[in-house]
């Protein structure tokens, strides 16, 4: 009798089927936190892929903007938030990277305290003018700035922005000095150029990109390798003897650090499909970000090496960092 049950029991086996680990989907929302008023080039980005992701995880994906203190706040409440996937943010190299030296206490680490989601790509950095300043090239902004130094100002996105920290290597590199007058986020900053309040800044291209086209400011300079198709009479730095002052700025997505590996592992790969889709690319190209997507395993890295270099820019040029 024993033989027969142990037998059945051989013969039964192979038809149990194993249990498989179902994908996790989320139980609510998602909450995609924003460090900066909205309308801007990183709020417009992230509404673009929280609009495509929602249908495939099943659940609304809601852009939340939570501005100030250089982006730290909002940064600072995802750090803080239940590590579930119904909460993630969608920051850049000021966010998490710059902050990390720029600020003396963000309340937050940049590589501790998140996951890495997907890295997104880059913004690329433009000199623009207000109208009415006597400069119709980047050599033109040096002479004046040589002439009275200090008189000219400059506006950034914020202490430790890439729009800072790319316009005081630009100084550093030519020599020159200019007032800096940091914004909380690029909308207001572009507001304050098109009125002729401020002298220049170095935004990134999506933010200015219509005004220059609406010849409300002026581009004098592009900080790439390269021209950008989408402005190909403004010059480059280098093509006008600048030299080793270019710069961009990466923006890509986290989550809290203690997230399970099953969430990051959905939430990474929605994400990275979005951004892989041509209708999606392309939307956000017109805003004159250039989509690179890098997984997890390659994104980090590359956030690890951008803070070493950036902090060294810095430091060489002598800025500290803010209360």
């Amino acid at each position: 009798m024993k033989r027969r049950v142990f037998a059945a029991g051989l013969v039964a086996a192979p038809f149990i089927k194993p249990a498989v680990a179902q994908p996790w989907a989320p139980s609510g929302p998602i909450k995609m936190v924003v460090a900066y008023p909205a309308g801007g080039p990183t709020d417009v980005i992230a509404r673009i892929v929280a609009a495509d992701i929602s249908g495939p995880l099943g659940q609304q994906v809601i852009v939340e903007n939570v501005s100030g203190a250089a982006g730290a706040i909002g940064t600072r409440t995802v750090a803080k938030a239940k590590p579930d996937g119904l909460t993630i943010t969608f920051g850049n190299n000021q966010t998490h990277g710059n902050n990390m030296f720029m600020l003396k206490d963000p309340g937050y680490d940049a590589i501790k305290d998140f996951a890495p989601l997907a890295g997104a790509g880059a913004f690329e950095h433009v000199f623009v003018v207000r109208n009415d300043l006597p400069a119709q090239t980047i050599q033109d902004v040096i002479n004046l700035a040589k002439e009275k130094p200090g008189a000219l100002n400059y506006g950034s996105t914020g202490i430790g922005s890439g729009s800072h920290l790319s316009t005081e290597l630009f100084m550093a590199r030519t020599g020159i000095k200019m007032t800096h007058v940091p914004y909380r986020g690029a909308p207001p900053l572009v507001q304050d150029l098109v009125g002729g309040r401020i002298d220049i800044s170095n935004s990134t291209l999506p933010s200015v990109l219509a005004q220059i086209n609406g010849k409300q400011i002026r581009g004098v300079a592009i900080g790439s390798p390269k021209r950008n198709p989408k402005l190909p009479d403004v010059a480059t730095l280098e093509e006008q003897g600048v030299k080793g002052a270019n710069a961009s700025s990466w923006a890509g997505f986290f989550a809290p650090a203690a997230t399970p590996q099953p969430i990051l592992d959905r939430l990474s790969g929605e994400i990275l499909a979005s951004l892989r889709k041509p209708e999606v690319v392309a939307r956000i190209d017109q805003l004159g970000f250039t989509v690179a997507p890098r997984d997890p395993a390659a994104f980090r890295p590359y956030q690890v090496e951008e803070i070493a270099t950036w902090m060294k820019i810095a430091k060489d040029a002598g800025i500290q960092p803010e209360e």
